[in-house]
């Protein structure tokens, strides 16, 4: 094997670690979260950091918030792959995939998470336009005469 080949094959190998998963939902966005235990707090979202992903510190703490929560940022890191929806919607997301995912690791952690309210799905999505109406429940204006 060449050295150019092998060198793919170590770093393909060492990055198959073993990580616990969690999936993340709100209204259209889609978050599929990587918890690798031993890290130092490394946060990837879409392959960049979360610094150039995040628009500001905000979603960076709703991102983090249940790791700050138990005491834990700097003991995983964090790979994210998310689609849909907006960035809030993003990063809300995520922190619900952040939570199921440290609940694989430990199931005591659940009560807390849930106090915390990491643990709710947001069910809201967009309601569906209605045939006859202009959207959803908006009705075409009315003419008397």
């Amino acid at each position: 094997m060449k050295l150019k080949n092998l060198n793919l094959y170590l770093s393909h190998k060492m990055a198959q670690r073993a990580y616990f998963y969690g999936l993340g939902k709100r209204k259209t966005a889609r978050a599929a979260v990587k918890l690798f235990p031993d890290g130092q707090g490394n946060v990837s979202v879409n392959e960049k950091k979360l610094r150039e992903w995040a628009d500001d510190n905000e979603m960076i703490k709703v991102v983090t918030e249940p790791l700050d929560l138990l005491g834990m940022k700097k003991d995983f890191d964090m790979e994210v792959r998310v689609s849909g929806g907006g960035k809030k919607a993003q990063a809300e997301s995520v922190r619900l995939g952040v939570s199921r995912a440290l609940i694989k690791k430990q199931i005591s952690l659940k009560e807390q998470l849930r106090e915390a309210g990491f643990l709710t799905r947001d069910p809201r999505v967009k309601e569906r336009k209605k045939p006859g109406l202009k959207r959803a429940r908006r009705a075409p204006q009315f003419s008397k005469r």
